[in-house]
């Protein structure tokens, strides 16, 4: 039985492109960086270096086709989860099945969905994004965000800049529903793998809070840039 939901008003936004970075745009006009597009541009050297590597060790065509297949599972998975917790549940593609069945420990402690694939901006900070969910788990309200792998990740600091997204999701969903009394603290990463339960990773208000430190600190790189 999927989740209880109390939907938030959502945002109406577009998508733009202008000089390889991705743009909100809201009603109003208001143009702000995604918060992927920021980090992508203000990537660590050795996140870069690593990512080289490794196209160069596969060979290019191979991780193309590496990267497409990653790109369509985790967008059917998406999509899946997302019609499960809006009561629009649907029969799940073969591509997406493992990682779906994979995450059905993790979405059994959801409750009280507030938000699904939503826009939210941060008109302070400037900076906008799309987050995967707000909603309890484990009777706590939070930011929750899936993906997808072949293997587990193990430790955070297998997640990359994951961890920051979270936080500048948390962030930008504070400031859009302010009015409405929201202010998240907590957030968890659920990595979908085939044929196991999804692992798991909580990010408590401290831990959090380091990470959003580090994300104004990239923010502030990328605006420094432009």
């Amino acid at each position: 039985m999927p989740p209880s939901r109390q939907l938030l008003p959502t945002v109406t936004a577009k998508r733009s492109r202008a000089q390889g970075c991705q743009y909100f745009v809201d009603d109003e006009g208001n143009r702000l960086p995604s918060v992927t597009s920021v980090l992508n541009a203000t990537k660590p050297w050795e996140d870069r270096q690593a990512l080289a590597r490794w196209r160069q060790r596969v060979g290019p065509a191979a991780a193309q086709q590496i990267s497409g297949k990653a790109s369509r599972r985790g967008t059917l998975t998406h999509k899946q989860v997302k019609q499960y917790l809006l009561g629009e549940e649907q029969p799940c593609p073969d591509a997406a099945l493992p990682y779906w069945e994979s995450l059905q420990s993790v979405l059994r402690d959801i409750d009280q969905v507030r938000l699904v694939e939503s826009t939210v901006f941060h008109y302070d900070l400037g900076y906008a994004g799309q987050v995967d969910c707000v909603a309890n788990y484990q009777d706590v309200a939070c930011i929750l965000d899936w993906k997808t792998s072949d293997r587990p990740k193990q430790s955070m600091a297998q997640l990359r800049d994951h961890p920051l997204q979270l936080a500048a999701y948390c962030g930008a969903v504070n400031h859009t529903y302010a009015a409405e009394g929201i202010h998240l603290r907590s957030a968890m990463l659920a990595v979908a793998l085939p044929d196991q339960p999804a692992e798991v990773f909580w990010f408590s208000p401290d831990i959090l809070r380091e990470y959003w430190q580090q994300w104004q600190a990239r923010l502030e790189q990328f605006k420094r840039r432009r």
